[in-house]
This record gives structure tokens, C-alpha cells and sequence, in this order.
């Protein structure tokens, strides 16, 4: 007779199948069994035909990447430990020494830092091009551009591009382009099918709003090329990278209710955008279904469903100094100073636009953005009346 603790590794009882619940199973797994030597030797891992390693997937992972498949408009996706982590497997996976990739002024800063620090010191070069201006990314693409970053609205500073014409651009070039599609979370408009044209890979930080609880951090990138997906698929296995059992949990869990958060999110922002804009602390309000904020036209041409996540900045008269600014947000009570958005507290950052942006950013005030919570209008309304009375 075999020792109990034996006994307890190689337990023979199996539950019965037919198990169904609203929350999918958890499967954590370094080590996959097989049953025989031809399904260990027969099963590739850059397939769903079936499981070889932890790191390649499990059923809860596979689930997860397929919902988000249907998220986005998209056929495959890839899980990233991070936004920023997708965003440089993406650039792994399809820059080598001597070739060039070109970026938005107003890009997500580590993007910019990553270019800046590894993709250099591997003799990947980059240039910055103008966010808004179609003409300057056809004029800076070279014949060693191999990769296009768009971003919809710019970090911070809230621009909407004209998506439409870049990635005509890019295509009629020849040069792949991807989209960080954080803030559109795949709600706003459908990367994949923008007035005849598509983006080639679109990027998400899952930590924002398919996570929606501000406790997880995990990306994805989406494709609906198959060549281009198995390239990024295959940098993904040599850095070995993984996501967390629970963590996919938890996206899974919190994905049926993202379309009336977003919804949420964005009637707040709206809201107190609007009211903003009658204040006299602030010189310009930046929203993208605002009139007067840059690109509202083309947000209205791409986002057809009508909504625009919960972000927004304000740019606070010159007269207010730095410490004023600071003041105000410190005296926010509802608004909690941290990064990141998209989850149930409202938040709230100061920025230093003049070192962010140098000369390309045309007011001397102070921009503070805000990323709505779940908290009610109101509420949070009179706390940003009371800070700027102290302000």
C-alpha cells in the first residue's frame, strides 16, 4: 500500500464534468501533464489546440484573451504583465538594430522613456512626430521606419488624432502601426474597422477599465493578422513572460459590467468637464467630445458609439502659481492623488507640461488631469468647488 502522502499527490478521484457557473474556472499552472509521449511531442504552443506550459496558457487564460478578442474586433491576443510591458514586446518583436520606430509628441511618457533608454542603447532609433498632424508622420517615415505608435486622445494633454488618415499613411508605406487603445478600451470606436481602415495591433493597459478596481496590473495585444501575431507570440515565450491565475481572474470577473462603468465614467467626466469650463481659475478644458478641445472633429468622425472614457484636464490660469495648483490638490478630499484611472476612486495628478512637452505645448498655466471614479457628480463637484476656494 502506497504512504498517504503519496496517496494525497496521485489521488485518484476526479470531480464529475458538467460543472457550469456565471465565473469561469481558475487554473494555476507552471506544469502541464500530458497523457502520452505523443501529445507531450505532437502539441505546439503557439496554438489553443491544447495546453504544453503555464507560461503558453491555460483555460483561464484562453478565456480571457478570447473575450477580449471580442472586446476589441480583434482574432488573437497575447497577455502582458503590464501596459507598458505590451507596449515593448510589441517593440521587441519588431525592431531590430538599425531600424527606426516613430512615436506621437504626446505619447504615454514610459513609452517615450523606453525609447529612449533600451530601444537606443540597441541601435533602434525613434523620432518624435507631431500628434495632430498627419502630413509631419508621412514626411518623417523613412525607408527605415519599421513601426508606427498612434495614441487616441495623447496622454495628458487629451488630443484626438485623425486616426483615419495616419494608418492610411502608414499602410500606403508599408510600415505596420499600433495603437495604445487604453483610454478607448475597445467601447469607444473599434480599432479594427474605422471608416475602411484598421490598425495593425492595438494595445491595452487591462489595468484601467477591463479591471476596473485599481488592484491589477496586466495588458494585452490584440491582432487580426495571424504572421504578425505568432512574431509577437514568440518574443512573448523567450522573455518568458506570464500573467497571474487570480489576476485573470479578476479581469474575467469584472468584464461583464466594463460597457456600464465606462458608461459611468464618462457621464461624470462629462459633467464636471462642462462645469469647469465656467470657471475662472481655467483657461481651457480638454475633453475630446468638448467643442474646443483639439480634435473633438475627429473624435466624432471615429468614436460613432459617442462616448469618451472618464479623462480629462484643465489648464489653470498663469496667474496661479505652481504651490497654488499643488494646494488645490491637496485639498481635495473625494480626489485621491495617485496614476493610473479607471477604477472606482476619482483621481487626480498636477503635471509639469513645459518639461513634458516643451515648445510644442502653448500655455504657461499649470494642466491638472482627472480621472473619474464611481463616486456620485455631485459629491464630487463641491469637493473640487472647495479646493479651488482655498486654491
Amino acid at each position: 500500500m502506497r504512504d498517504k502522502t503519496t496517496e494525497l499527490i496521485h489521488h485518484p478521484y476526479l470531480p464529475p464534468l458538467g460543472f457550469t457557473a456565471p465565473q469561469p474556472g481558475v487554473f494555476k499552472a507552471s506544469t502541464v501533464i500530458f497523457p502520452n509521449v505523443a501529445a507531450m511531442h505532437s502539441r505546439d504552443w503557439r496554438q489553443k489546440a491544447g495546453y504544453t506550459y503555464g507560461l503558453h496558457g491555460t483555460p483561464t487564460t484562453f478565456t480571457l484573451e478570447e473575450r477580449l478578442c471580442t472586446l476589441e474586433g480583434g482574432l488573437q491576443c497575447v497577455l502582458a504583465s503590464s501596459g507598458l510591458s505590451a507596449i515593448a514586446l510589441v517593440d521587441m518583436a519588431l525592431l531590430k538594430t538599425g531600424d527606426e520606430m516613430l512615436i506621437p509628441n504626446n505619447v504615454y511618457g514610459p513609452s517615450k522613456a523606453l525609447s529612449e533608454g533600451e530601444l537606443v542603447a540597441w541601435g533602434i532609433s525613434h523620432q518624435l512626430y507631431g500628434a495632430m498632424s498627419p502630413a509631419d508622420l508621412a514626411a518623417r517615415i523613412s525607408n527605415k521606419t519599421r513601426l508606427v505608435w498612434l495614441e487616441a486622445p495623447g496622454s495628458v494633454t487629451m488630443e484626438f488624432p485623425d486616426l483615419v488618415e495616419m494608418v492610411r499613411i502608414c499602410h500606403a508605406r508599408g510600415v505596420i502601426c499600433a495603437l495604445d487603445n487604453t483610454w478607448g478600451a475597445g467601447l469607444a470606436f473599434n480599432a479594427f474597422d474605422m471608416r475602411g481602415e484598421a490598425v495593425d495591433i492595438s494595445v491595452q493597459a487591462l489595468t484601467k477599465y477591463p479591471s476596473g478596481g485599481g488592484d491589477v496590473l496586466m495588458g494585452s495585444i490584440i491582432t487580426r493578422d495571424e504572421a504578425l501575431h505568432l512574431r509577437i507570440k514568440g518574443t512573448h515565450m523567450r522573455m518568458g513572460v506570464g500573467v497571474g491565475a487570480n489576476d485573470v481572474e479578476t479581469v474575467l470577473r469584472s468584464l461583464p459590467s466594463i460597457a456600464l462603468r465606462y458608461e459611468a465614467h464618462d457621464r461624470s467626466g462629462r459633467a464636471l468637464a462642462e462645469w469647469f469650463q465656467s470657471r475662472p481659475e481655467i483657461v481651457q478644458v480638454l475633453h475630446p467630445a468638448l467643442k474646443a478641445s483639439p480634435g473633438h472633429e475627429h473624435w466624432k468622425a471615429v468614436c460613432h458609439t459617442g462616448q469618451a472614457a472618464g479623462l480629462f484636464s484643465v489648464v489653470f490660469h498663469e496667474r496661479y502659481s505652481v504651490d497654488q495648483v499643488n494646494h488645490f490638490c491637496d485639498s481635495l478630499n473625494l480626489f485621491k492623488l495617485g496614476y493610473s484611472w479607471g477604477g472606482p476612486v476619482s483621481l487626480v495628478v498636477p503635471y509639469n507640461l513645459a518639461a513634458m512637452r516643451g515648445t510644442t505645448w502653448p500655455h504657461k498655466g499649470v494642466l491638472v488631469r482627472f480621472s473619474m471614479g464611481l463616486e456620485a457628480v455631485a459629491d464630487l463637484q463641491a469637493d473640487l468647488a472647495q479646493a479651488l476656494d482655498k486654491a
